[in-house]
């Protein structure tokens, strides 16, 4: 016994108990209750249930209550002892006890079933499902970064800092397949693009991209982006056009105009890979990321060289050709604030601008050189509009430029030329 109850008290309820035998005759254990047998006030269940089992004092009983059950192992007996006071401890407590001893057979856990029924696809899943494929790593020695098909003949774009100086890189088509080899046809720093060469039969049953016209997306529009950010498996975020018209500076040193930014997260590795409007379609080649700090990771600031862009440039480079572009040789700031126009900040050596006499400012306002408020009767407002005025011709075009000089309107006339390969002097 410990505190008056029996060591298996816990498991088996009194009240469950056989009933006793009958009593002898004479007893008053199987006769009618006596009036000071009844319950006093506040007795409880259990003390009535064990007066009632137990023979009236004084008289002698002919039988006996049937032999309690054998007690368990001592083990046992301390655990179910300590948990009756509460029947889910006591439950949790012969589930040890019983794992412990090898007396208790365990039941084995179920299975926690899943809810049926599957969701429809997002637009971001139906737009990978559509375009995943035709995306590819582009793999050379020192990194690797993103690629995609953009006509039935093996030709794919990527970006002119993926491949670099080499003339071959390795494609990785579908994920656990082997590599295949490329030819890279050409590149143009200008632009941060390249296209790349590999067999038909490589990419048979690969279905190319299609372009969108990048003049004609919008900010706030969703934008996904597929590729292969830092040496993962093909990946795809999505986000949306945070803003249009940037402009970023080539691996040449010239500027990227009408630039896409992004906020679908893209990173190393998915340089190169397309960034897709809602109809899959490829609205930028995901080329740049501005970061924070040096850690190097994206901060929701993302861009993409625009697919009107890659319209111009691909069919040259395709057939092994060199894009020409015009030159005019100078670097632009903003004006000061409230006014508008491109203050000239350099004028690069032997270059259009220097022989036509254009000066660059020395001081913060730049008012001690020349600012650039017109090219060609083109209004400038902005730095990037210089920039876009000179893109629309052509090496060898003439073209007058009107400048703001210590306060008074000149124009000058340029003779574009050819851009060289960088920027620097």
């Amino acid at each position: 016994m410990r505190d008056g109850f029996p060591l298996w008290a816990s498991d088996e309820d009194p009240a469950n108990r056989p009933d006793p035998p009958a009593a002898a005759p004479g007893s008053s254990a199987g006769g009618p209750e006596a009036p000071g047998d009844e319950q006093p006030a506040g007795r409880s269940s259990w003390q009535e249930r064990q007066r009632a089992a137990s023979p009236p004092r004084g008289a002698a009983a002919t039988a006996e209550l049937a032999p309690p059950p054998p007690p368990r192992s001592r083990r046992v007996a301390a655990i179910a002892a300590t948990a009756a006071g509460g029947a889910a401890v006591a439950v949790g407590s012969l589930f040890a006890a019983g794992a412990l001893d090898g007396e208790t057979e365990v039941a084995q856990p179920k299975e926690i079933q899943a809810t049926p029924g599957r969701i429809p696809p997002s637009r971001t899943g139906a737009i990978y499902a559509g375009a995943g494929k035709s995306v590819l790593q582009v793999r050379r020695n020192g990194g690797s970064g993103t690629g995609w098909l953009i006509d039935g003949d093996g030709t794919v774009v990527t970006n002119a800092h993926v491949v670099g100086a080499s003339e071959r890189v390795s494609l990785v088509l579908d994920d656990g397949k082997p590599p295949v080899r490329a030819r890279v046809m050409g590149t143009d720093p200008s632009t941060d693009l390249a296209v790349l060469r590999v067999s038909r039969r490589a990419v048979s049953g690969v279905k190319p991209l299609p372009l969108a016209d990048s003049d004609d997306v919008e900010t706030g529009q969703l934008a996904v982006a597929i590729g292969y950010p830092l040496g993962l498996q093909r990946t795809v975020t999505q986000g949306i056009v945070s803003g249009v018209g940037r402009s970023i500076e080539a691996p040449n040193g010239f500027s990227i105009d009408e630039v896409i930014q992004t906020d679908a997260p893209i990173n190393p590795g998915n340089s190169g890979g397309p960034l897709l409007d809602e109809r899959g379609r490829v609205i930028g080649v995901n080329s740049q990321i501005a970061t924070a700090g040096g850690g190097g990771g994206n901060v929701g600031i993302g861009f993409a060289v625009p697919s009107n862009t890659v319209r111009e440039v691909v069919p040259t480079l395709k057939n092994g050709g060199h894009v020409v572009r015009p030159y005019l040789g100078v670097a632009t700031g903003a004006a000061p604030s409230g006014a508008t126009g491109a203050v000239v900040r350099e004028v690069r050596p032997d270059s259009p601008a220097s022989r036509a006499g254009l000066r660059a400012a020395r001081t913060l306002q730049g008012r001690d050189g020349d600012t650039i408020v017109s090219v060609d009767g083109t209004p400038v407002r902005a730095p990037e509009d210089v920039s876009r005025a000179i893109n629309d011709r052509e090496p060898g075009d003439r073209i007058p430029i009107t400048v703001l000089r210590n306060g008074d309107r000149m124009t000058v006339e340029v003779e574009l030329a050819d851009r060289p390969s960088t920027a620097g002097p």
